[in-house]
């Protein structure tokens, strides 16, 4: 019997490596549900291609030309994830949530009751709402993948060992400027810090590598997500971003996670798991990339986001949403040529020690509406100048 499943944000980059995954599987798969904000066009490509039946699309321009555009098909669209009762009524096999940003957290907190297990590659969801993912997924008892390649690793790595932890490392590339001179950060050019030497990403994602505040993000799902405190956490500098984590045991014992970079890989395990996966060449590892790791420590002088750790309660709270929302105007805001590159570090540290919302540190998120209303306000100060 073939699997069901569903993608949240099968337009964007995960969405569609998943595609070509299953399309490589079909026998094995049902796509039950695709959804996307507004990319009405590679969406109908996929249902038709897929014969999925079920859309949600939830840009309203975007809807209202996928309906008329599918008036004449077996298809039922929707404008948002409110009728997911109707969509799915019996529980799934698998969910992958890969819509960016906080537009992801609703839609993967209202998911989870439909599925039996959910991968997540939203950072930001995991950021700022992990724990009302973590009591949807304890009240539902729904096996939770990540799949970001970093956080894919630990919980591949770990198996039964998790009371072993002694410490966990999180390898960065360091981006296009790990061996730029410190004095030259100040003039970096929007072209220049979208030169990834190794992934090919988003925009955002690219300089949040590039300031290494996407590792910063990195550590703070890594401590959510497997229950840890920040001691436990460190980052090395990899520029072949072959190994993704290393999980150093109390018994004296390392595991070293590794895999090209290819999201290909993670996806595909999480898709698979249990599983037999089926012999593919781009699965394939090069052996002899383990020669010469190159680990180093982080330069703070040069990433001082990483000082960023330092900040932040051990607690979840809502200062997490500051954070995140922050970076992501000021990352608009560089992108948009309105600040210079190390001015990005500059306001966010300056915001964050701002006393108005040093007191979220130890307020906990309730419901997703105190972390989008926060979310809003924090963007909202930042556009109007008003920090």
């Amino acid at each position: 019997m073939k699997k069901k499943i569903a993608i949240l944000g099968s337009t964007g980059s995960i969405g569609k490596n998943l595609i070509d995954i299953v399309s490589k599987n079909k026998n094995s798969y049902k796509i039950i549900l695709l959804t996307a904000n507004k990319d009405y066009e590679n969406l109908l490509k996929q249902a038709k291609k897929f014969k999925v039946k079920n859309l949600i699309i939830t840009d309203k321009d975007s809807y209202k030309i996928l309906k008329k555009k599918t008036k004449y098909l077996n298809i039922n669209v929707f404008s948002n994830f409110n009728n997911l009762n109707k969509i799915l009524k019996n529980k799934i096999d698998y969910v992958m949530s890969s819509i960016t940003g906080l537009d992801g957290l609703k839609p993967t907190i209202k998911i989870i009751k439909f599925t039996k297990i959910i991968a997540i590659a939203n950072k930001e969801a995991i950021i700022c709402g992990w724990n009302l993912i973590k009591n949807e997924l304890n009240k539902n008892k729904t096996k939770f993948i990540p799949v970001d390649s970093e956080h894919f690793s630990i919980w591949y790595g770990l198996s039964n060992n998790k009371n072993l932890i002694k410490k966990i490392y999180l390898t960065a590339s360091g981006g296009p400027f790990l061996n730029l001179p410190n004095k030259k950060f100040k003039n970096i050019k929007v072209k220049d810090a979208l030169k990834h030497p190794s992934w090919k990403m988003g925009k955002k994602i690219t300089i949040d590598s590039a300031t290494m505040m996407n590792k910063v993000f990195e550590i703070i799902e890594a401590k959510k997500i497997f229950d840890l405190n920040y001691k436990q956490l460190s980052i090395l500098t990899h520029p072949d971003s072959y190994v993704h984590a290393l999980i150093n045991f109390e018994n004296g014992l390392i595991k070293i996670i590794a895999h090209k970079t290819d999201m290909k890989i993670p996806i595909a395990n999480s898709l698979l798991f249990n599983d037999q996966i089926k012999h593919n060449s781009s699965l394939e590892q090069n052996i002899f990339k383990l020669n010469n790791l190159n680990f180093k420590k982080i330069n703070l002088t040069k990433f001082p986001s990483v000082k960023l750790i330092k900040l932040l309660p051990n607690n979840s709270s809502l200062f997490e949403t500051i954070l995140v929302s922050a970076n992501d105007e000021l990352v608009r805001q560089f992108l948009n040529k309105k600040i210079q590159f190390n001015e990005i570090y500059k306001n966010l540290i300056k915001i964050l020690k701002k006393q108005e919302f040093y007191k979220y540190k130890k307020k906990i998120p309730s419901k997703i509406d105190d972390i989008l209303k926060l979310s809003d306000y924090v963007r909202f100060k930042i556009i109007s100048k008003h920090i």
